[in-house]
Order: structure tokens, then C-alpha cells, then sequence
């Protein structure tokens, strides 16, 4: 059963809106018979996406650093729910712990998150998929900055493809997808540096 990490706010301020957009990625995880690992957070769009598995009949897997738990923010009612005492630690389990990564709009942590994760692809650490997720358009600003990264050439263009962007969850489900299945079972192991990747991610 594939693994998706959902990267997303968990701010209780922010649009109805983009918690149901949460909601609904979750419902679509759980639909596609794929399992979710998230922040382990239960409220604002980090809880409505796990709850939205669980209620689909999906597994959820979630991390929480030990400061937020106690803050009673965790989601209790994860399949497993493992607190860890910082949020690296926290953010290298959930990236060992997943398969593919959607990301929808958030705050700095997400950015934080989305960041990671798509240099780590860029540089050939890993070949997960990386998807982001925005109907709304949070993040286009994010998406012109590193097109004018790459304008500038700060930014080459194979890293800057190293993350997909798409506006609904059933786009971002198919990609992450179509990326699983071609990396197939002979895919390049997780965790190699090559000069390639150097290259592209530079």
C-alpha cells in the first residue's frame, strides 16, 4: 500500500475552502486504497485530511514533536501516531515513512517541507514524486519566484520540473500515481547522489 505524505496549514485562521480541499485529498487517498503519513496534527486542514482517510477506510501514519502534543493538537485517533522530540526528527520520519508527496497550500512550515523535499529530488536523493496541490492559487507566488530563478540562472530548469503542479485532487492523485508506477520495481535506490542530480539541482 503506497504511502502519501499531505504537507498542508494547520492554521485554524485560514478559508473553509482549503480544509476541504484537505478533506477531500484524504477521501481520495483512502479511495485509491493508499495510505496517508502526516504532521500528526487533528486540527485545521492536517486533521480534516486524516480524518477524511480514516473514514475512507485508509491507514494513517502520523509524526508529532512532543511540544505540539502536549499542546493537544495531536491526532489521537491515528493508526500510529509516533512524537518525537524535535521537528527534524519529525520531518525525516515522515519523509522515510512515504512513498510520494502532495503538498497543498500552508504557511512556513509547509513552504519549509515543500522546499525539502523538492531539492532533495532535485539532487537525486530520492525519486518520489512530488506534487503540489492549489485549486486556489496560494502558492503561484511560490511557482513565479523560481520561475524567475530560473530566468535568472539560479535555478536549473530540470529542478525546477522536479515538482508538479496541479489545481484538484484527482490531478495530483493521478500523478502521483503515474510517477509510482514508473519508477517500477527496478527503480534507482532511494538516497544516491549523482553527478546528474547535482547538476540539475544546482
Amino acid at each position: 500500500m503506497p504511502a502519501i505524505a499531505v504537507y498542508c496549514s494547520a492554521s485554524e485562521r485560514i478559508d473553509p475552502v482549503h480544509v476541504q480541499l484537505a478533506a477531500d485529498v484524504g477521501a481520495l487517498i483512502a479511495a485509491r486504497g493508499h495510505s496517508l503519513v502526516s504532521g500528526g496534527g487533528s486540527v485545521s486542514m492536517m486533521g480534516a485530511v486524516a480524518k477524511a482517510v480514516r473514514e475512507g477506510g485508509g491507514r494513517t501514519y502520523g509524526v508529532i514533536p512532543r511540544a505540539l502534543l502536549e499542546k493537544e493538537v495531536g491526532d489521537r485517533y491515528a493508526d500510529e501516531l509516533v512524537v518525537t522530540d524535535g521537528m527534524r526528527e519529525r520531518k525525516g520520519l515522515m519523509d522515510d515513512a512515504a512513498d510520494a508527496f502532495v503538498v497543498l497550500p500552508g504557511g512556513l512550515g509547509t513552504l519549509e517541507e515543500l522546499l525539502e523535499v523538492w531539492s532533495s529530488r532535485a539532487l537525486a536523493l530520492h525519486a518520489k514524486p512530488v506534487v503540489v496541490c492549489d485549486p486556489t492559487g496560494v502558492l503561484d507566488p511560490l511557482r513565479r519566484a523560481v520561475e524567475a530563478l530560473v530566468d535568472g540562472g539560479f535555478v536549473q530548469r530540470p529542478a525546477a520540473d522536479a515538482v508538479t503542479w496541479t489545481t484538484s485532487p484527482e490531478q495530483a492523485l493521478d500523478v502521483v500515481e503515474a510517477g509510482l508506477a514508473a519508477r517500477g520495481p527496478g527503480a534507482a535506490p532511494e538516497h544516491v547522489l549523482t553527478q546528474e542530480g547535482l547538476e540539475a539541482g544546482s
